[in-house]
């Protein structure tokens, strides 16, 4: 395989990557919007350690609705 059909192998492979990973911070923002409008917080208010506290709530319970299949 010659130098520049790897390079652009390596090319593809870094708009792919690329891909995923802003595919999964929507995934995330959006998740993260969703619990807030369901939970009726308001945005101005929340600061990182409630943040954080809200997340390892969602993840606990997620986790124990999982173990309960």
């Amino acid at each position: 395989m010659s130098q520049s059909n790897l390079e652009k192998q390596e090319a593809k492979l870094k708009q792919i990557n690329q891909k995923i990973k802003d595919e999964k911070n929507k995934i995330e923002q959006n998740l993260g919007k969703q619990i807030i409008r369901s939970a009726n917080l308001d945005y101005g208010t929340l600061t990182t350690p409630q943040i954080k506290m809200i997340a390892k709530k969602v993840a606990a319970f997620l986790n124990q609705a999982q173990n309960n299949r």
